[in-house]
């Protein structure tokens, strides 16, 4: 419990406050005039919905960030982009450090609770958080500034180094190109450089922060080797699976060369983990393509990362409890059990968020207008996409009306912040061990 307001409330209650805030000053500055390139008020749902999708470092939005928003517009977003993608908590800490004051217990606790930090003792992460990210985003940038410079000049290509270098760590979608990356689909450099930046930002915090302090530890923990285990076995079967689904990619564009095409296949399974950049228009790929990528999207990346989803560790959890059930063998990695609460926090996110976006579909299918009676793909995409925090649409986003646009909020919302985080915002409190038990009786399953 911390106080606010001379009140107490929950952990959970804060970090979702937290967030409404920033998404509430963020809509604000993007509905002035000067935030529009025309000079205009931008019409506020629009801004509300960019500031969340900002905020929640997704990249969905009903308006074109390269066209809509002046200087100042992509200036705000990107600063929501970072505050969103690092947590708010983890700039109070920077602010505190700056100030040389010492955050109070309940406000570390927040912090734990916002990076899934499990012991106090590893607060000290927050500052490696602060200068990796930082040291990242900056040689990012000036990555893409060695290819950017001779096609935009000196001050645009600082801009837009800097810009889709954060854009690219922080997992979300938003770019000032337009549409995409389609324009850069035939430069691997540039493409590698953001499929490294996204998996930097995908990894996790904890994962970075055992792999850099290894050689003083020479220790790797549990969750890191999982994670990357269950990461690496993801990507490449996503990069045989798009091999197979999308064989011919100069449909997309004729200039592309086979090393191009492999890249935009490469770039292909690697950004639906939540970062929402394209290199080719989603539209034009198959069946299976489409498919592949609403899995990817479900899936996410690591937990305590930029990433959305229901997180790499959850889907590997479940894989090796089925395995395990079938053989009757107790689910086990790396000569280690997973804990009960484990099995349990695993099982229980994944069905939530299957149950959310099955909601979600029903009420984009029975409100938008814009779907006709083949539209279902596009409302499980566009759902699933809204939930991973990922930012890639179908083309359905800019036709959103204003309960469509609820909808895909409440879902970038609750992928951001969690649905453990959320669910435990409203209840007031994580729950609590009854203190008896009934009889156990067997039902028919299967």
């Amino acid at each position: 419990m911390i106080h606010l307001f001379h009140r107490r409330i929950t952990f959970s209650l804060a970090l979702t406050i937290g967030f409404l805030i920033l998404i509430l000053i963020g809509s604000i500055l993007l509905s002035l005039p000067f935030a529009d390139k025309a000079g205009q008020a931008t019409a506020y749902s629009d801004a509300l919905f960019t500031a969340t999708s900002a905020v929640c470092v997704t990249g969905l939005s009903t308006v074109t960030t390269a066209t809509h928003w002046s200087f100042f517009g992509q200036l705000v977003i990107m600063i929501l982009v970072e505050v969103g993608g690092l947590g708010f908590m983890t700039f109070a800490v920077m602010l505190s450090n700056f100030a040389h004051q010492r955050m109070s217990l309940g406000a570390r606790m927040l912090t734990g609770e916002a990076l899934n930090l499990n012991h106090l003792s590893q607060f000290r992460v927050v500052r490696l958080i602060i200068r990796l990210s930082l040291v990242i985003q900056l040689i990012g940038a000036g990555l893409l500034f060695i290819a950017l410079e001779p096609k935009l000049g000196l001050g645009k290509g600082i801009w837009y180094s800097l810009f889709h270098s954060v854009a690219a760590y922080c997992n979300a979608g938003f770019d000032l190109f337009g549409p995409s990356l389609e324009q850069l689909n035939n430069n691997p450099y540039v493409l590698t450089v953001i499929m490294l930046l996204i998996g930097a930002g995908s990894f996790g915090f904890l994962v970075w922060r055992d792999l850099l302090t290894y050689h003083i530890r020479h220790k790797i923990t549990l969750h890191t080797r999982f994670a990357l285990t269950v990461g690496l076995i993801i990507l490449v079967l996503s990069i045989i699976g798009f091999l197979f689904s999308e064989q011919n990619l100069k449909q997309f564009s004729g200039s592309l060369n086979g090393v191009d095409r492999f890249f935009n296949t490469l770039f292909l399974a690697v950004t639906p983990r939540t970062a929402g950049f394209f290199s080719v228009p989603y539209s034009k790929l198959s069946t299976a393509g489409i498919a592949i990528t609403i899995i990817l999207m479900f899936i996410g990346g690591t937990p305590g990362s930029t990433a959305g989803g229901v997180k790499t560790s959850t889907i590997g959890i479940l894989f090796l409890q089925s395995i395990g059930t079938f053989t009757g063998k107790e689910p086990a990695f790396s000569h280690r059990r997973f804990t009960r609460d484990n099995i349990n926090r695993a099982l229980t996110l994944f069905f939530s968020a299957i149950l959310l976006i099955i909601l979600a579909t029903l009420l984009l299918t029975m409100t938008q207008p814009s779907l006709d009676h083949n539209g279902v793909t596009k409302a499980v995409f566009e759902a699933v996409s809204a939930f991973g925090t990922v930012g890639l649409t179908l083309g359905l986003t800019p036709h959103l009306n204003l309960f469509g646009k609820i909808i895909i909020m409440a879902l970038m919302f609750i992928g951001r912040v969690g649905i453990y985080t959320f669910m435990y915002s409203i209840f007031k409190s994580h729950p609590t061990k009854q203190s008896y038990r009934y009889p156990e009786e067997e039902i028919i399953v299967g």
